[in-house]
This record gives structure tokens, C-alpha cells and sequence, in this order.
């Protein structure tokens, strides 16, 4: 058994639900961390952000429920069908997780379309990159092209357990082809073809809009009390 250090942020105002603070608890920098324990930590519900490696540790909300979804056990719904169908004609390149401009350009355009005063909205290249970027965990770039032309970037962990959706964005042009949803439904099928279990969807909170997307993939299961249960 390893024993991971880890420390307590400062409590500050919560991203997801007015009126509440939020705190978390990181590993330590100093200790070395790899792909092989940040699988067995997404087991137990953290989150990597960088080469941060997180959980939420709040006083007195439990809100934040870590989710993954069994690949292999799903079934997509009659209007995922539709966005597959729709996006047939998409071509899709693997890309190893180093910077790229285009992909840059393409970030800053979304979040000043989607994400207009939030924190990530005037990121530079180096924020970009130490927030999808780690030295330790094996990540790729996703990109999908429709007609040649870049549309969308997904960011994924490839871990020993599974796979973990990181990020997806795109340009705001191509909305009509639900791009965030068809990312999804690409994990999934690339983490059957990898013969892996789980795809791992980040945190799901109860009463915050963007975040209830992902009880729309099933069958969903959330870490409540330690326990791994159906959503």
C-alpha cells in the first residue's frame, strides 16, 4: 500500500452552486505521481487538472459526485443515435498532448463565445497548457475535422482503468451538430476498442446546469459514500 500526502486549499467560493464555498485537497507536488496511481486515485474520486491531482473536501456539502460510465454496458439513446448519424462524416486524428496553435486558437475562440467574464476566458498559451497538460499522465488531443477544417478538440487520459473525458471544445459555428455530445460517444466506443472499462466523466452536481449533461449517458454510476452506485 502507498501512502499519498496531501494538503487542503483555502476555502473559496464554489464554481458550481451559489452561496457556497468550496475547498479540496490535493497531492502534494513533491510526491511522483503516475499513470498507473492516478487510475487507482480516479477510483476513489479525484480529478487531475495539470499535473494537479485533486478531490473535493468541502466542510459541509458533499454535492460533487465523481462519475464514470461502463462502456461496454452502454446503450445511446435515440437522440444520440441522431448525433452519430449526423456526424458520420467527421474525421478524427489522435494527437499527442504537446501545444499546438491551431488548437489554441481554436480554446480562445470557444471560451469567448461560451465562457465570456469566467476565469479560464483571457488563458494564455501557458495556462493552456498547465491545465490540459501533465508530465506524467499519458494524454492525447482528439481532433475532429469536419470537411478538413478543425471543429473540435477533445482532451482525454488514457489510464490502465479507463478512459477520462478531460475537456472538450469547439468551434461555436459547428453548435448545430451537438460536437460535445458526439465526443462523448467517441470515447466511448474508442475506450471499447482499447478494450477498456469505464470512461470517466469528471464530477456531476446535483442543481447545476452544466453538469446535469452527463446523467444522459448511461448506465451512470456516481461515488456516494465510498461506493460506487447507479445514478
Amino acid at each position: 500500500m502507498i501512502s499519498i500526502p496531501l494538503f487542503l486549499d483555502d476555502s473559496h467560493p464554489c464554481s458550481y452552486l451559489d452561496k457556497r464555498n468550496a475547498q479540496f485537497a490535493y497531492v502534494h507536488p513533491d510526491f511522483e505521481l503516475n499513470t498507473d496511481i492516478y487510475s487507482a486515485l480516479i477510483e476513489q474520486g479525484f480529478r487531475r487538472s495539470g499535473n494537479y491531482t485533486y478531490q473535493p473536501q468541502c466542510a459541509s456539502c458533499t454535492a460533487c459526485i465523481s462519475t464514470k460510465l461502463s462502456v461496454q454496458d452502454f446503450k445511446p439513446s435515440r437522440q444520440q443515435r441522431r448525433v452519430l448519424k449526423k456526424n458520420k462524416d467527421i474525421q478524427v486524428n489522435i494527437k499527442p498532448a504537446i501545444f499546438d496553435e491551431q488548437h489554441f486558437s481554436l480554446y480562445q475562440h470557444y471560451l469567448s463565445s461560451r465562457h465570456a467574464d469566467g476565469v479560464m476566458e483571457n488563458s494564455t498559451k501557458e495556462d493552456y497548457m498547465a491545465f490540459f497538460g501533465s508530465h506524467w499522465c499519458s494524454s492525447y488531443f482528439v481532433e475532429f475535422l469536419i470537411e478538413e477544417e478543425l471543429a473540435g478538440v477533445a482532451v482525454i487520459d488514457h489510464l490502465s482503468t479507463g478512459l477520462s473525458a478531460v475537456y472538450t471544445f469547439f468551434d461555436p459555428k459547428f453548435s448545430s451538430r451537438s460536437l460535445g455530445v458526439y465526443a462523448v460517444l467517441w470515447q466511448i466506443e474508442h475506450a471499447k476498442s482499447l478494450q477498456l472499462d469505464n470512461l470517466y466523466l469528471g464530477y456531476w452536481v446535483e442543481g447545476c446546469q452544466k453538469m446535469a449533461y452527463k446523467t444522459n449517458y448511461q448506465p451512470l454510476q456516481g461515488l456516494i459514500e465510498q461506493q460506487w452506485q447507479d445514478i
